[in-house]
């Protein structure tokens, strides 16, 4: 068993980012045996979950927009996504065969209509808090690891919003997927290295 001070937190394990979800991430199911017996490994556990509603800004469809087209929000550049993790859908619920009973905590976040929230931190402003800070710090969590879908967008987000904040951060690569648009997974992990994330297989 790992230190009070360590968390695992697993991103977005659900139907519609694996094979035959809606925003599926190539082999995104393969990851989750892994994430399972990790879970045994951490005192602390938190699952975070995708939870839009059908008329959230950032789903390409309600801008007759290209699906991966991008659009300019208040908060900055936003990709538009085809419409995934709908509030209350099967594709938005956890993937089958994800163990979730051992989490201590589930953070659902892009709840609200006109911001996305990839990060299991912070909504796209990079401002507004999910709760997740408060949460680690009221358990001593001082050291996070990181695992889920998808690693250039949500995992990667929260990774660098949680270097930010002075955590220590790890992302196990070999227990994320990516979805690598237009170049995303280098740039990500590029940025992941400068902020001092350690990246382990």
């Amino acid at each position: 068993m790992r230190p009070n001070t360590d968390a695992l937190i697993v991103i977005d394990v659900q139907n519609d980012f694996c094979p035959g979800g809606a925003l599926a991430v190539a082999g995104g199911d393969a990851i989750i045996p892994r994430i399972n017996a990790l879970l045994g490994d951490f005192p602390v556990k938190v699952l975070t979950q995708d939870w839009h509603p059908a008329n959230h800004t950032s789903f390409a469809a309600n801008h007759d927009a290209a699906p991966f087209s991008l659009t300019e929000m208040p908060y900055g550049p936003q990709v538009l996504w085809p419409t995934h993790c709908v509030q209350g859908t099967a594709g938005a619920e956890f993937h089958p065969t994800l163990d979730t009973h051992p989490a201590d905590l589930v953070i659902r976040k892009g709840f609200n209509p006109g911001i996305d929230s990839y990060s299991a931190f912070f909504e796209n402003d990079r401002s507004t808090p999910t709760g997740l800070e408060g949460y680690l710090r009221t358990r001593g969590v001082t050291a996070i690891t990181l695992t889920g879908l998808a690693t250039d967008f949500c995992v990667a987000y929260s990774a660098l919003d949680a270097a930010r904040l002075g955590f220590a951060v790890t992302v196990l690569q070999g227990a994320c997927g990516a979805i690598d648009l237009d170049g995303s997974l280098a740039r990500m992990l590029a940025e992941m290295r400068a902020a001092g994330v350690a990246l382990e297989a």
